[in-house]
């Protein structure tokens, strides 16, 4: 791991029901090209499986495969640490919990899944890949929380994240141990009795066009209770899948 990576969100994986529809509706809305590699011992299940790679010119920032049993449908966001089995030892003091113990990802690296104290799904993971942090395909994550305060205190000792001190009166922005943008608290939640979730935000040349490509192609607006005007900048939708993800352009404001 470069110190550069180190609390930065660094891998998107897409769990999906039926991938080839999944990856015509990302390649319609985001442009996205695609590779597919053979995994011979795939993280998932094990066993010989494909795996593959979605690309925004020659930077690859997710995967996509198949939804694994145990797993539901969905985007998972995983934030780069030194020491993974260190950063899952602290999980349950910080009020989160342990979804999958460390495990290691073949020529990828070592992640492992836990849950926020407000139930948001999150990796963490220890690269030992080339792939830069994906800034060309993803802005900063936004996290939709379900009505309570967000859990600073877990992502700041698990990650070394703080608050901006220029604060929005709409949105909470998150910074890296460097100080740069890494995330933003939505200013929406989903309806009482949901967990939080953390949310891609896919980057666009236009959000409205996509908005539309996306409409076309089955999405639909996700399911959440929308405060002020934010949902017309960072708008969330559901994929045909069900999977949420906001849209955003390179310089988004508030």
């Amino acid at each position: 791991m470069t110190q550069s990576k180190a609390g930065q969100i660094v891998w998107h994986d897409l769990f999906t029901s039926d991938r080839a529809c999944s990856m015509a509706f990302y390649q319609h809305v985001a442009n996205w090209t695609y590779e597919v590699e053979r995994a011979t011992d795939f993280a998932w299940g094990g066993g010989e499986k494909d795996f593959v790679l979605a690309l925004s010119g020659d930077e690859a920032g997710a995967g996509l495969a198949e939804t694994p049993a145990e797993q539901e449908n969905g985007w998972i966001a995983y934030i780069e640490v030194p020491d993974v089995e260190a950063a899952v030892k602290r999980v349950a003091t910080l009020g989160g919990k342990i979804v999958r113990e460390p495990f290691e990802v073949p020529g990828v690296g070592r992640n492992a899944l836990v849950r926020d104290p407000l139930g948001a799904l999150v990796g963490i993971s220890l690269c030992r890949h080339s792939f830069p942090v994906p800034r060309r395909q993803f802005g900063p994550d936004v996290y939709v929380d379900n009505g309570t305060d967000f859990p600073l205190a877990f992502y700041a000792e698990l990650f070394g994240w703080q608050v901006s001190s220029e604060q929005d009166t709409v949105c909470l922005a998150l910074l890296g141990p460097g100080g740069d943008l890494v995330a933003r608290q939505h200013a929406a939640t989903w309806p009482t009795g949901s967990n939080a979730a953390w949310v891609p935000c896919i980057k666009v040349a236009s959000v409205s066009d996509a908005c539309r490509a996306a409409e076309a192609k089955g999405a639909r607006p996700a399911p959440v209770d929308v405060k002020g005007t934010v949902q017309a900048h960072n708008p969330i939708l559901c994929d045909p899948d069900g999977a949420p993800f906001a849209l955003g352009i390179e310089q988004t404001t508030f």
